[in-house]
């Protein structure tokens, strides 16, 4: 198992470590020159102090299956991957960017709707949309932002170009896994970073309290914030517990929030009433209020939206930002960018196809067996289809459900998804892998230091996500100048 790079061959694909065998990329030399200075005892050694740290500190995550919830640890390769300063500065820009025009689309949405008339986009895009909320129409929230944290997938073709594959503007979740990464990395390998420039991540837990401070409609200098959880059952639990402890806010439950007769939010304690001022939610928009949602919602605070309409109270992120999730909207968003920002996307999309246009419909039904296909508003990579590696009964499945229901899909073509050393059993072999960078939006916009990468842990396969056999790997973003 000890690692000789010259036997390591990702080709045809590109790899982000090692641009040929025994070759590493500028950013990864170090890194690369000395994973191959360990033996194969210390090796596995790292990988079994690594599995401790993660059992130790209880990073976990839940799956749903048969009816049951399953907590497993958080499943972790050693091998990190490495992105060089320069190049994510040009990336940090493009997703800033990105927000910007996203926020300012939200809020048309729900006020003027000038894209609409101005003909950018189609309205029955819109009119269709499942997470269009009638109930924000005329809301202006502060600053006008409505999506205050954003979790963009990006993904690299086989050119190395990086690409937005989807926007992830309701719940985003994640964050908390790559901030336990990097505490895992760097127990795993502390000699690297003392000999090496990796930028940090850990103040993301300070950047996102003070953005939620700035939303927070009592000015002072510590805002009472709430977490807002649906519960331990949830499969993104753990987060909420831990940004909530790390932020120094309160982890609260709908039952544990009231919304008095003067429609301010309160959370009971042992001491009576306590004002909240800022609800970093984690709940869906359907479950968030039942007076104006869903009734039978036992998860929400009856009153919510009407505090929040007040200006009462501040949510993060906002109802009804999930409108620009879809992954129809996904479509449009280079035109969004020229539209609200009269600038060229800096990080462009990947291409993409939707099927409710007749012309579209017809190619992705004709060649279903080159493309991936998904629902528009599911996440987690369920609900689709990779043409590829299905069969064709599942094809034939999926060619009745688009022309059911064409709004719902959409097609891109299979791209040559970047690789990276995996440590798989005692081998290290390339896996393909993806990257979900947070960025914050508030008085001013934070993008995270790389972000979460999830990798691909089955030999060939695409799905990335850790409920359907994923795992993770740490992001040094390396700072080759210093």
């Amino acid at each position: 198992m000890a690692i000789d790079w010259k036997r390591y061959d990702p080709a045809p694909l590109y790899d982000e470590l090692i641009n040929k065998p025994g070759k590493p990329r500028g950013p990864g030399k170090a890194l690369a020159e000395y994973l191959a200075s360990l033996d194969e005892g210390e090796i596995h050694s790292r990988k079994q102090a690594a599995d401790s740290a993660i059992l130790e500190m209880g990073i976990s995550f839940t799956v749903y299956t048969e009816g049951e919830n399953i907590d497993r640890a958080w499943p972790f390769d050693i091998i990190p991957r490495v992105i060089a300063r320069k190049e994510w500065d040009q990336v940090s820009a493009g997703l800033e960017q990105r927000l910007n025009a996203l926020n300012l689309f939200i809020d048309d949405i729900y006020n003027e709707q000038r894209i609409f008339q101005d003909k950018v986009i189609p309205r029955y895009v819109l009119n269709q949309s499942k997470n269009f909320r009638e109930q924000c129409i005329g809301i202006k929230p502060p600053q006008g932002v409505w999506a205050h944290i954003c979790g963009s997938d990006l993904v690299r073709d086989g050119s190395g170009q990086f690409y937005v594959l989807e926007d992830n503007l309701r719940v985003p979740s994640g964050v908390s896994y790559m901030l336990e990464n990097r505490q895992v990395t760097k127990r795993v390998f502390p000699e690297m970073f003392e000999s090496s420039s990796i930028l940090p991540v850990d103040e993301y837990p300070t950047q996102l309290f003070d953005m939620l401070a700035s939303i927070s409609p009592r000015p002072q200098d510590y805002p009472e914030i709430a977490v807002l959880t649906p519960g331990i059952y949830n499969s993104a639990y753990f987060e909420h517990s831990f940004l909530a402890q790390r932020m120094g806010a309160e982890l609260v439950e709908g039952a544990d929030l009231v919304v008095g007769d003067d429609d301010c939010v309160y959370m009971r304690t042992i001491d009576g009433l306590e004002r909240v001022d800022v609800i970093y939610r984690r709940i869906d928009d359907e479950f968030l209020d039942p007076e104006v949602f869903n009734p039978d919602s036992m998860l929400g605070v009856p009153g919510l939206m009407r505090a929040w309409r007040q200006g009462n109270v501040g949510l993060a992120n906002a109802p009804g930002a999930g409108v620009a999730d879809d992954k129809v909207m996904y479509a449009y968003v280079p035109d969004i960018i020229r539209y609200y920002l009269d600038q060229e996307p800096i990080i462009p999309n990947v291409p993409t196809y939707l099927c409710v246009n007749e012309k579209d419909r017809a190619y992705v039904l004709d060649h279903l067996d080159e493309l991936v296909v998904k629902p528009a508003n599911e996440s987690g990579g369920y609900g689709m289809l990779v043409g590829p590696h299905a069969t064709k009964k599942q094809r034939a499945e999926f060619a009745q459900l688009i022309k059911k229901d064409p709004r719902n899909y959409i097609a891109q073509p299979t791209l040559d998804l970047s690789v990276a050393p995996t440590l798989c059993g005692d081998e290290i072999e390339p896996r393909h892998l993806d990257l979900r960078p947070f960025i914050l939006q508030g008085v001013r916009t934070d993008v995270t230091a790389g972000g979460l990468t999830r990798v691909a842990m089955r030999k060939g396969s695409l799905v990335v996500n850790s409920s359907q056999g994923g795992g993770s790997k740490d992001t040094w973003i390396v700072d080759e100048e210093n």
